[in-house]
C-alpha cells in the first residue's frame, strides 16, 4: 500500500542492435542507424573534434551529435559497463557512484533502454529491467529523459549528468536500494475506518509514503523486500522527504494507522483538482486542527503540504491582524487606497491601478487594495509581520508535527521595499495551502490550532502552540472584513450562497518568468476551512475560489 503507479511502458520502441550499431525507432517508424565507431555521420563528427589542431567546437548540437552522445551512454549502461557509461557524461565521478549503486545496491540487471524522439538536445527514453533479490525477481519499467550538452574544454557532446537520468524520482544524494525495507508498510485508514489507497485517492501517494516513514515501525508491521529510493538526509531545519517504494518483491505485514481524513471530502478534493493543472487544496476543521482532505493535481511533490510559494493577498489576513493590533487600521474607519504608493525605492500599485476614494479599511480589504497595506509600512518595524505570523499564527517556526512532512511557512525579517512587499504576500513570504487553511482557521476562531493528520495520542507527540492569541477586538474586526469580502468583495462570486457564517480572502501572487500569477483562495464556512492555489492560474477568485467553495459546500 502507499505505492504509486510505475511509468507506463512504451511499446514497439525497442532498440535494434545489429553488429555494434544501435538504432532508435522514431514515432513514424523510420529507423536511423549510425555507427558507434568507424565511418558514417557520427565518425565524421568525431573526426572533426579529435584533431588536436582544431578549435573548440561551439554552437547548437546537431542531431548527429545528440545521437552519438546518447548512444554511447545507453549502450554502455545496457552492457553494465559503468566506467564507459560514466565517461559519456559531464560528471563521471558522480555518475559512477549512482550507476554502480544501480547494479550493486539496487540489484537491477537485464537493462534495456529505448530512446524516444529527441526534441533538440533533450532525449526521452524508457527503461525495462529486472530486479532480483535472492530467489525472487520482478520487472521494472519506467520513463526518463536526458539532455546532451557540449563539454567546455573541447565541445565534445556528452550527457549532462543528473541523478534523474537513471530514474526520474532520484534526486541528489538519494540512493536506489533493494533489500528489506527500512520501515514496515502501513495500512492507512480514514476517519471512518476505510482504507486509504492511491487507487481510490491518487493524490495521497506522498502522504502514504510519509505515514509509512513515521508510523511503519510504531504501528507494529513487519518489513518486506523492496526496491526503493532511500532519500538523502534532510538539511538542518527541514523535514526529510519520505523514502519511495518502486517495486515490491515480497510483501511485508502492514501495521495500521488512522488519519483524520474524511472519505467524502477527500474524494471531492481529488475530483476538483483533477480537472485543473497545478492545483492544490487542503480542508481542515478550525476548532480542532484536524485535516479533512488534501489533494494535488500533480501526484509527485506534495505542494499542498510542502509547497513554498508566495501567497499574495491571502497574506493580508496576517497583515490586517498586525494593523488592528497596532491601531493602524479599523474595519469601519476611513483608510487610504491610492493608485500608487512608493516605499523603499519601489513603486507599488493596485490591480489595474484602481483606487478607492474616501473608503474604509473594510472596503480596501474586500477589494484587495495593495496600497492600503503598503502605505502603513513606514509605521512598522522590520520584524513586525514576522512576529505576528510566528506568535499568533504559529507560522515560520518549523515546529508543526502533523504526522507527515510539511513546510510550515516562512515570514523572514526584511527591510525597505521587500518588507513592504511582504505585507501583501510577496517579497520573501512563502506559504502553501496547509498554511493558509490554518491562517483562516485562526482568524475564524481567534486561536491557533496546529493542523494534524494523525492524532497526537497515537505517538504522544506534542502539537505546536501559539505564544499568544489575538485580542477579542482584533478578532472581531478580522472576521468582519473576511465576512464582507465573502459577501461583497473579490470572493463573493465563489462564495455565493454559503453565508452567513463564512469569510474569505482571494490572492494573486506574481512569479518571475511566469505569464500568469498564482491564484489563491482561503475561506471558512461554519466549522470548516479550506485553502487552495492554482499555479499560473490568474486571479484567485476565478481559479482557486471554485475549488475551495465546492469543498465547503460538500462539507456542509
Amino acid at each position: 500500500m502507499g505505492k504509486r503507479k510505475r511509468a507506463v511502458e512504451r511499446k514497439n520502441r525497442q532498440p535494434l542492435v545489429i553488429g555494434g550499431v544501435i538504432a532508435f525507432v522514431g514515432v513514424a517508424g523510420a529507423v536511423g542507424a549510425y555507427a558507434l565507431l568507424g565511418g558514417g555521420a557520427a565518425a565524421d563528427d568525431r573526426a572533426a573534434v579529435t584533431n588536436s589542431q582544431k578549435q573548440v567546437k561551439t554552437g547548437p548540437l546537431t542531431a548527429s551529435e545528440v545521437r552519438m552522445a546518447t548512444t554511447a551512454f545507453f549502450t554502455a549502461w545496457q552492457q553494465g559497463d559503468v566506467a564507459k557509461a560514466a565517461a559519456a557524461t559531464d560528471d563521471s565521478t558522480a555518475a559512477t557512484e549512482v550507476l554502480t549503486g544501480f547494479g550493486k545496491d539496487a540489484r537491477i540487471t537485464d537493462v534495456a533502454v529505448t530512446g524516444g524522439t529527441p526534441s533538440g538536445a533533450s532525449v526521452p527514453f524508457s527503461v525495462k529491467a529486472t530486479v532480483t533479490y535472492e530467489d525472487t525477481s520482478k520487472p521494472l519499467a519506467y520513463e526518463s529523459k536526458l539532455t546532451v550538452i557540449r563539454r567546455a574544454e573541447d565541445g565534445e557532446p556528452l550527457v549532462r549528468w543528473e541523478p534523474s537520468v537513471v530514474h526520474p524520482d532520484l534526486a541528489e544524494g538519494d540512493r536506489l536500494v533493494t533489500g528489506e525495507a527500512g520501515t514496515p508498510p502501513v495500512k492507512a485508514l480514514d476517519r471512518d475506518g476505510g482504507e486509504l489507497t492511491t487507487a481510490a485517492y491518487p493524490s495521497l501517494g506522498s502522504v502514504l509514503d510519509g505515514l509509512r516513514e513515521k508510523y511503519g515501525k510504531l504501528s507494529g508491521g513487519t518489513a518486506g523486500i523492496e526496491l526503493r529510493i532511500v532519500r538523502a538526509p534532510a538539511a538542518k531545519g527541514t523535514q526529510k522527504t519520505p523514502d519511495k517504494t518502486l517495486v515490491t518483491l515480497s510483501e511485508g505485514t502492514p501495521g495500521t494507522v488512522k488519519t483524520t481524513l474524511s472519505p467524502k471530502l477527500q474524494a471531492k478534493a481529488e475530483q476538483e483538482v483533477a480537472s485543473r493543472k497545478k492545483a492544490s487544496v487542503v480542508v481542515m476543521r478550525p476548532s480542532t486542527g484536524e485535516i479533512l482532505a488534501v489533494a494535488n493535481s500533480g501526484h509527485g511533490f506534495n505542494v499542498a503540504f510542502q509547497g513554498s510559494l508566495a501567497p499574495g493577498s491571502t497574506m493580508k489576513i496576517v497583515t490586517s491582524t498586525l494593523l488592528f493590533e497596532k491601531g493602524l487600521a479599523k474595519a469601519d474607519a476611513p483608510h487610504p487606497c491610492a493608485k500608487y504608493v512608493t516605499y523603499g525605492g519601489w513603486k507599488f500599485q493596485n490591480d489595474k491601478k484602481f483606487q478607492i476614494k474616501n473608503g474604509t479599511f473594510k472596503a480596501s480589504f474586500a477589494a484587495s487594495c495593495n496600497t492600503a497595506f503598503i502605505s502603513q509600512a513606514k509605521k512598522l518595524q522590520d520584524d513586525s509581520l514576522t512576529k505576528t505570523a510566528q506568535e499568533i499564527y504559529g507560522l515560520g517556526r518549523n515546529d508543526w508535527a502533523i504526522g507527515v512532512p510539511t513546510f510550515d511557512g516562512a515570514v523572514p525579517v526584511q527591510t525597505a521595499a521587500p518588507m513592504a512587499a511582504s505585507l501583501i504576500g510577496q517579497g520573501g513570504v512563502r506559504m502553501n495551502p496547509l498554511n493558509m487553511a490554518s491562517v483562516v482557521s485562526t482568524a475564524k476562531t481567534g486561536v491557533f490550532h496546529q493542523p494534524y493528520l494523525v492524532s497526537p495520542s497515537v505517538d504522544n507527540r506534542t502539537l505546536a502552540k501559539a505564544t499568544r492569541t489575538m485580542s477579542a477586538t482584533t478578532q472581531a474586526q478580522l472576521k468582519e472584513v473576511l465576512q464582507y469580502t465573502a459577501a461583497a468583495g473579490t470572493a463573493a462570486t465563489a462564495m455565493s450562497g454559503l453565508g452567513p457564517d463564512f469569510g474569505a480572502k482571494t490572492g494573486s501572487a506574481e512569479v518571475d518568468n511566469q505569464e500568469k500569477p498564482n491564484g489563491w483562495f482561503t475561506a471558512w464556512k461554519g466549522d470548516l476551512a479550506a485553502a487552495g492555489v492554482v499555479q499560473e492560474g490568474g486571479h484567485g477568485g476565478d481559479t482557486a475560489g471554485p475549488i475551495v467553495a465546492a469543498l465547503l459546500r460538500a462539507g456542509s
